[in-house]
């Protein structure tokens, strides 16, 4: 038995390496001069540009391929057509429900499995980060350093606060885990039932995302793209958090409802917003985001560390060990909940 695998996103050449011995008989196929040039690391879906000669070159390796890692962005319209013999894709991304209809690989017997988990700890750390960047008051600490002006002020401090996470995934876990030690109350929501956990002192159903909103001093969402998290915060939602709040965005940009985020802050009802996800990326040069004092804006890099191609490595060989072995994959998606 030989298994095809087609590595659809760049990789470093050690790390091919590792996939292709993870066993003999695997037969794994990196065209690194069919998939583009990386613009920073991690990065997995490159502009691309191929000759036709190309294009019907990469067809052909399609149309053998059982085992997919990622897919890339030429081959994603009609892509069943194109993929005859696959079985499984392995996403670099976490969030990929709606990547999976765009496809067409809801009622089919492919298994997509993602990368959740593999984004938890930068995005946790950036969570934090923009925590402390409200609570030490940095936007005043930068403009007056600026502009040589020195004059002695009070800051917060995160003991005490009340930390609300919207969706309490393994990202919502691990931003859990580092908050914990600033002295926070954590609480948050799930969709599904969740044991006790030691990091969240309370936890709410995904219906009750106002009383969740209405509690937090900083709410963070984490939340995956589905329809029904699609404006998830809305102009009632955000009426209803508390006055003063800090909202940061880990989740995507479709979660909020930006026109009324924007309102709300332009109010000052919120204090303050981070947001490495906005609605149409890349953000409008003309959006007032930009330009708002109370807003930290990140363009969608926060999840991605450098390492991030050797974590995504280690969890694909281990899941090729499992494919070949005809155990249950890590990580596999239901297609249609979208995570």
């Amino acid at each position: 038995m030989v298994v095809n695998v087609v590595l659809a996103s760049p990789l470093e050449t050690h790390l091919v390496e590792r996939i292709a011995a993870v066993d003999s008989r695997l037969h794994v196929v990196y065209r690194k001069d069919l998939l583009g040039t990386p613009r920073y690391a991690g990065d997995h879906f490159p502009p691309i540009h191929r000759t036709p000669e190309q294009t019907a070159e990469w067809q052909k390796l399609l149309a053998e391929a059982e085992v997919m890692l990622d897919v890339d962005q030429p081959s994603t319209s009609e892509f069943l057509s194109r993929v005859k013999r696959l079985q499984w894709i392995q996403s670099s991304s976490s969030g990929v429900g709606e990547w999976v209809k765009r496809l067409g690989l809801v009622e089919t017997p492919i298994t997509v499995t993602n990368a959740a988990g593999m984004h938890a700890r930068p995005l946790a750390e950036f969570a934090i980060f923009a925590m402390l960047y409200f609570a030490k008051r940095w936007p005043r600490m930068v403009a007056e350093q600026r502009a040589h002006h020195w004059e002695r002020c009070a800051i917060d401090t995160l003991e005490g606060k009340t930390l609300g996470i919207i969706g309490l995934g393994r990202v919502g876990q691990a931003v859990a885990t580092f908050a914990k030690p600033f002295g926070m109350r954590v609480i948050g929501t799930r969709r599904t039932h969740v044991e006790a956990d030691s990091r969240v002192d309370e936890v709410f159903s995904a219906d009750q995302t106002c009383d969740v909103l209405a509690q937090s001093d900083y709410v963070v969402l984490c939340v995956p793209h589905t329809s029904e998290t699609v404006g998830l915060i809305g102009a009632e939602a955000l009426a209803s958090t508390r006055p003063g709040a800090v909202l940061i965005n880990i989740a995507r940009g479709s979660v909020v409802d930006e026109i009324a985020l924007i309102e709300c802050l332009q109010e000052r009802h919120l204090g303050g917003a981070a947001l490495d996800v906005v609605a149409h990326e890349p953000l409008a040069p003309d959006s007032p985001l930009w330009q708002m004092p109370n807003v930290l804006v990140t363009p969608h890099s926060m999840s991605t560390a450098f390492d991030e191609n050797e974590r995504l490595a280690q969890l694909f060989c281990e899941n090729l060990r499992r494919y070949l072995d005809g155990q249950p994959l890590l990580n596999v998606i239901d297609k249609h909940l979208g995570y």
